[in-house]
């Protein structure tokens, strides 16, 4: 028999809901009792000494201006829920900070400039943000490293976010990133395509401590390359799908690194040719190729960009072997292109030449080899319609506003790192195609140093030949196994 009695209403219930900031009795309370803890901040090592050197070098590039670029706030993702913050590129090179809503100014004088780090002090006890500020309250974010600490571990002149207006008549005349755009607009500040190219012409060529840290992050996707391998059995096994081993490469990323350096691809199958098949919700077909483009963020924030295509089942099928000797020719014919004083497109003709070839070899162009590779032509392009290399540093596609002249059409230097990956996609509905052809996408991407030699392939330490990958595979399946 049920109790049908109403419950009394609790005590103050139809008030309206209390506003903490508006309670001086909770206000008094709160700010008391605190522990006082001291936090530094965490860098990598060399952080602070080459972003001190990137300073100089964007100094002498720009001398004469003031210089504003700013870290940038977190997107909203739904409601009041934002996305994880990832601060601006060039702002961390410039400054090796990744704190929200920061701004570096680089103050014009005689000779060069005068930086300044303009940053929101964190909101500690005694503070009202500490219990009502969700971006730097401590309360919300924990204990966190305050400005001189900052000051201290850069060894740059920090100053509160708030002390910036005072100085509004002194950014007259500034150039303004695209990172500062809302600060620009607030002191009608122009926002500068010159100083985005000057960071992305100065941001190609990396120091000896950048290198270190693509290094890092290339090491680290190696091993995720591995651990992800390891688990296409169970995802076939247990219905888990691409999910899965996209949540185990970025589980990997996080635990070795910032996190994932783009969105992670898993593509089985008929999705293997979708360029950027990020949705990953599909099952891993055993019999099919399986395309993993694939890349680990440091914590310094440089990244990787890798990509292997794997057969599923142990060993590629005569098709596929195919699809993948020829890929793998292009991307060979690419990395013998990489070399200082080699102008930069190089890589990309030799290795389209060779797809071409093999495309017309295989009878799928309408067209003569040398029509599909006049600039008039192309239509070898149908099946590789992307890019196949690009800059690679704290941007998967780094450097991306600079002039065609710095980039394309420039000749390689010691110190660039960048991508080659070629590929093929044949998409399971282009008709164009012989039934055994669709559904197949293949790609081979490796990261590659330009040394002053020649080149360094920092991605070797995985195989590229179709044999090669067959016996990786099953090796980390055996290795798996034995752990089990």
């Amino acid at each position: 028999m049920s109790d049908t009695t109403t419950p009394a209403r609790p005590p103050y219930a139809g008030t309206r809901y209390p506003k903490l900031a508006q309670i001086p009795a909770f206000r008094e309370f709160i700010a008391q009792g605190w522990d006082d803890v001291t936090t530094r901040p965490d860098l990598p090592h060399g952080s602070a000494q080459a972003a001190a050197a990137h300073r100089e070098r964007l100094s002498a590039a720009m001398p004469g201006t003031t210089l504003v670029l700013s870290s940038g706030i977190a997107p909203v993702r739904n409601d009041d829920s934002s996305y994880g913050f990832r601060a601006d590129s060039s702002f961390v090179w410039a400054t090796g900070c990744q704190t929200e809503e920061a701004t570096l100014v680089m103050w014009a004088r005689p000779g060069g400039h005068d930086a300044v780090l303009y940053m929101p002090a964190p909101f500690r006890p005694g503070d009202d943000g500490f219990f009502s500020n969700a971006l730097h309250g401590e309360l919300w974010v924990g204990p966190s490293a305050g400005l001189a600490e900052w000051a201290d571990e850069l060894q740059v002149t920090v100053e509160p976010l708030e002390a910036l207006p005072a100085r509004a008549a002194d950014l007259r005349g500034a150039l303004a990133a695209r990172s500062a755009a809302n600060l620009a607009a607030a002191h009608d500040l122009e926002v500068s395509a010159d100083l985005e190219r000057t960071l992305s012409r100065l941001r190609m060529v990396k120091d000896e401590w950048e290198i270190g840290q693509l290094r890092l992050a290339i090491d680290a996707t190696v091993s995720g390359f591995a651990a992800v391998v390891a688990e296409i059995p169970r995802a076939i096994a247990d219905g888990l799908g691409e999910r899965w081993l996209q949540g185990t490469f970025d589980r990997h990323a996080r635990t070795h690194g910032n996190g994932p350096g783009y969105s992670t691809i898993v593509g089985s199958g008929s999705h293997a040719p979708i360029l950027h098949w990020v949705r990953c919700d599909g099952p891993i077909h055993p019999d099919q190729a399986l395309l993993l483009d694939m890349g680990v963020e440091a914590r310094s924030l440089y990244t990787a960009d890798v990509t292997r295509t794997v057969p599923a089942q142990g060993s590629f099928s005569a098709a596929q072997r195919e699809v993948h000797d020829l890929v793998e020719k292009a991307h060979r014919a690419g990395l013998a292109q990489i070399r200082p004083g080699t102008a930069y497109l190089d890589f990309h003709f030799a290795s389209m030449q060779v797809v071409a070839q093999g495309l017309h070899d295989w009878g799928l162009l309408p067209v003569s080899v040398d029509e599909a590779l006049s600039p008039e032509g192309q239509q070898h392009r149908r099946y590789l319609a992307c890019g196949i290399g690009h800059h690679l540093g704290l941007d998967v596609h780094d450097c991306s506003q600079a002039h065609y002249e710095d980039y394309m059409g420039a000749d390689l230097e010691p110190g660039v790192v960048m991508t080659v990956e070629p590929g093929l996609y044949f998409h399971a509905h282009d008709l164009t195609l012989p039934p055994e052809l669709r559904g197949i996408g293949v790609r081979l991407e490796d990261d590659i140093l330009v040394t002053p030699t020649g080149s360094d392939v920092l991605s070797d330490g995985l195989p590229i030949d179709a044999a090669g990958i067959e016996e990786w595979t099953r090796r980390q399946w055996a290795t798996q196994s034995e752990v089990r």
